[in-house]
């Protein structure tokens, strides 16, 4: 049975042809952003892509498929008010089978993406290690332990245990390129003094450091940790405060599993009056732009 994986006509050719592509999650879509800004992301984040001159590759199960490109009528599909399953490693299968909407999270994305051949993907924040259980562990980890594909993120959440998430990544065999820092990011902040693997100041020494890594036969994937833009960067003290909050309220509200993450992230804007969301999208939206330009020189452009 040939694997149920469709590039668009776009993505395709722009493989066949040796051109840069970016693939892109869609949780960030069904399930990190309220509508319409959602969508409204969704498109910026592709258009970022497009204007470092690759291809975008935004990764969806749809209609019994995983779709590797999205046209702008499916985007705003998985952004609408109709249900779309939240999908991991674990869920793609019987996604599939049902023939649901699926937005994939980083691990899923990471595996649509190395089975088409694309190299990098650009996140917000990659999932680790839970707060108070070291034995909730992110799919997210075991796709970077497996999956050789260069994940350009602001970092982990904060919401998650980072100094632990840091440590399983280091066991797994994981780097973390600093992309202009030598601490790595925490999301919504700059980061503290937790260093990274290396430092590299510019997306082509990236780019010859990946090379370098997968050349080896090495099949693990790359975490590139590039720190929230100067000026976008959210306030630590209020933001640890949403955290802690939002954490009690998840326990009060029985909120467990993959249901914590989002739930944290719509308690953390509310009570940032929307300014941690503001965040949310400019970090995105600049590590679309970083690996478009790792992409390009992945591919020798």
């Amino acid at each position: 049975m040939t694997a149920p994986i469709r590039c668009s006509d776009e993505v395709a050719d722009a493989l066949s042809d040796g051109r840069a592509v970016v693939a892109l999650e869609s949780t960030i879509i069904a399930h990190g952003m309220p509508s319409p800004r959602n969508v409204e992301t969704a498109h910026a984040i592709e258009a970022t892509v497009r204007d470092g001159g690759a291809v975008p590759a935004t990764v969806a199960l749809l209609d019994g498929t995983i779709r590797v490109g999205l046209d702008s009528d499916e985007i705003d599909r998985l952004g609408g008010p109709d249900e779309v399953a939240k999908v991991s490693l674990r869920d793609i299968g019987w996604v599939l089978a049902a023939g649901v909407a699926g937005a994939t999270t980083v691990a899923a994305t990471m595996f649509a993406a190395h089975r088409v051949g694309i190299r990098v993907f650009a996140t917000g924040g990659i999932g680790g290690i839970h707060r108070g259980d070291p034995h909730d562990v992110s799919a997210d980890l075991t796709a970077l332990g497996r999956l050789p594909v260069a994940v350009v993120c602001a970092g982990a959440k904060a919401i998650l245990d980072i100094p632990r998430t840091l440590e399983h990544l280091e066991t797994l065999g994981v780097p973390v390129i600093g992309q202009g820092t030598d601490v790595f990011p925490e999301f919504w902040t700059r980061g503290t003094d937790l260093p990274v693997t290396v430092r590299s100041d510019d997306p082509a020494r990236t780019a010859v450091i990946l090379e370098a890594h997968w050349s080896t036969g090495l099949t693990t994937g790359v975490v590139v940790a590039v720190p929230v833009p100067t000026g976008h960067e959210a306030d630590r003290s209020q933001i640890d405060a949403a955290i802690d909050a939002g954490l009690a309220e998840a326990d009060r509200a029985n909120v467990h599993g993959e249901d914590v993450t989002p739930f944290l992230l719509a308690h953390i804007a509310d009570s940032t009056s929307g300014t941690s969301l503001d965040t949310n999208v400019a970090l995105v939206l600049n590590n679309a732009a970083v690996a478009a330009r790792i992409a390009g020189s992945l591919s020798g452009g």
